[in-house]
């Protein structure tokens, strides 16, 4: 995923943003509308000041208490038409941009799930959750109060020029002058800020990275004694971060600083040229009071556009990190055309099947043509390396072939849909996943919304109902995240049952026992047996005792499979198979 990483134009990503606001346009025209309503007492408020001036210092008996009252309750109706506009802005545009960062999390997740393992086997998950979580957090308040602030500045500049010009164009054009260094200040501090913001939230994503892998392993942490050490490392990337959102506090304080001796400089203007046209009667006392007013309104919203640069980078960095990983590509997909493939019997063909891993051109696998027949048992024995977990991973297309094609009852299986192909193969593996759960939905997993009867059939068949049942709360015991609650034998029967559950009629078993104790090895291997009753079964085992009954072994090496029989022919061939079981059989 890191190998994505690239900066987007601002503008592209505004473009790529915008169809997230397609099912607001309504709600974000009246935003925009209240926005406006706001700006009118900030607009009205000089003009009644210089009408009110103007009356003072050219006709004060007109200054007459009616005519106050008739100005101070306007400006009041103003005022409650801007407190009402405010709310709506502060409650339904908030949740107006939690809703679109809803949408976008949902996108998201929806992405990941559908990414490849070739994906997963580079990416962080601790940067993936930064994305989903921290990130669009930052999406929100940028979705809300992006248009607004811009649509507010705008409103304001345009009103305010047009109103100054009609008072005195050479003193407005003078005051505008100073607007466009501005601008290029903004430009130039907005992009330090967006790289700085960039790195920031990368390392708040390393951090996430770090802390659950520490979190996951924390066993092996405390067996090794070594708390210091992760403390050590979570200390140097705390620091990291602190170090970057320390340079994004520099880079806003320059960026103040200058706004600061720009709002100054057109202070001082509006002081030094009014005050001399002033003297030379080109100017009122009144228009004066209201170029200062204005210049004080045009002043505050482009403070507050400055105030809104670190939110708008912060919004627009995480909008960039949610595309990065929703542009990431889907390696594997289903051809247009794809159907379902149907009741399977279970006949697998490798048709000159090769594989070879991503950038990678050294081949695992080459020019490989094997046919298992419907109910057969494979054995898959070899040194580590040779290909078998990736013979196996071809099959569920977790990867797809990188030449030849692999046949399921005679079906490509890159013309099936990938749900029913997964659907028809079921994969116990060494390395057991438990969700954070009951054990009843661990099991369930294998069909969603089975009964307890069929979960606790499952079980049965699986040679585990006995100790669920001996739990504290059954099947409705809870068991820890990753199942931590459990041995390894106990989850792998769990994981077992998930499968009988499944009925799939393949079966891959990827060294199912090879973690376990010899007495859990026992019972495992019987509830394995029961499951591979009457299934086409692939079984990647390094205990070779367990494969002595397969209907065939494939013997995988460097070179391909150069070995393939049963138990009694290869022992009697006396190769690669018998060397390995001699030294297996001489180690126990």
């Amino acid at each position: 995923m890191e190998k994505q990483s690239r900066t987007l134009p601002t503008g592209t990503l505004v473009k790529r943003f915008l169809p997230y606001f397609a099912k607001h346009k309504k709600t974000v025209a009246f935003d925009l509308l209240c926005a406006a309503l706001t700006t009118v007492c900030e607009l009205v408020l000089p003009m009644i000041v210089r009408t009110i001036t103007d009356k003072a210092t050219t006709d004060i008996s007109a200054l007459t208490v009616r005519f106050v009252l008739m100005m101070g309750g306007f400006y009041l109706l103003l005022r409650i038409i801007d407190a009402a506009a405010n709310y709506f802005m502060q409650s339904v545009g908030h949740i107006m941009g939690s809703q679109m960062e809803t949408d976008m999390r949902q996108d998201l997740f929806h992405h990941v799930q559908k990414l490849s393992f070739s994906f997963y086997s580079e990416a962080k998950v601790g940067q993936i959750m930064a994305r989903i979580t921290s990130d669009l957090f930052q999406v929100t308040e940028f979705a809300h109060h992006c248009p607004e602030e811009f649509f507010i500045a705008g409103i304001k500049i345009v009103v305010s020029f047009t109103v100054l010009c009609g008072m005195n164009v050479p003193l407005t054009l003078l005051v505008f002058a100073v607007l466009p260094f501005m601008l290029m200040a903004s430009y130039h501090f907005n992009g330090k800020m967006r790289r700085v913001m960039r790195a920031r939230n990368k390392q708040v994503g390393e951090i996430n990275a770090q802390v659950e892998d520490s979190l996951l392993g924390i066993r092996v942490v405390k067996s090794f004694a070594n708390e210091g050490i992760e403390e050590e490392k979570f200390h140097k990337g705390n620091l990291r971060f602190l170090e970057l959102k320390a340079e994004s506090y520099k880079v806003m304080a320059q960026f103040g600083t200058s706004n600061r001796i720009f709002d100054g400089l057109m202070y001082i203007i509006v002081v030094m040229a009014g005050a001399i046209l002033m003297g030379k009667g080109k100017l009122t006392v009144a228009d004066f009071t209201a170029y200062m007013l204005y210049a004080t309104v045009l002043l505050n919203s482009i403070r507050r556009i400055v105030e809104f640069t670190e939110q708008f980078q912060q919004g627009m960095t995480g909008i960039e990190r949610f595309f990065e990983v929703v542009d990431a590509p889907i390696d594997i997909t289903d051809a247009p055309d794809a159907k379902d493939i149907g009741p399977v019997r279970g006949a697998v063909t490798f048709d000159n099947v090769s594989f070879h891993y991503g950038d990678d051109n050294t081949e695992v696998l080459h020019g490989l043509n094997l046919q298992v027949e419907p109910g057969q048992s494979i054995a898959l024995v070899g040194p580590s390396g040779a290909g078998k977990t990736t013979l196996c991973n071809l099959l569920p297309r977790f990867y797809d072939v990188t030449g030849g094609r692999i046949l399921i009852d005679g079906q490509d299986i890159r013309t099936v849909t990938q749900k029913s192909l997964r659907e028809a193969i079921g994969v116990v593996q060494q390395d057991v996943y438990l969700f954070a759960g009951t054990v009843y939905e661990n099991i369930a997993y294998g069909k969603p919304g089975a009964t307890l009867e069929e979960v606790i059939e499952a079980a049965k068949l699986a040679g585990a109902h006995e100790f669920i049942s001996a739990l504290p709360d059954g099947y409705h015991t809870y068991t820890g995240e990753r199942g931590v609650r459990l041995s390894g034998g106990q989850k792998q029967r769990i994981s077992i049952a998930r499968v009988f559950l499944k009925n799939p009629p393949i079966l891959i078993l990827d060294e199912a026992t090879s973690a376990l104790d010899n007495e859990s090895e026992h019972i495992v291997q019987q509830s394995l047996e029961k499951l591979a009753r009457g299934r086409t079964v692939f079984t990647i085992a390094h205990r070779l005792t367990t494969i002595k009954g397969a209907d065939v072994i494939w013997v995988l090496t460097e070179n391909g499979v150069e070995e393939m029989g049963d138990h009694k022919t290869l022992i009697e061939k006396g190769g690669i198979y018998a060397g390995l079981y001699a030294m297996y059989t001489s180690d126990r």
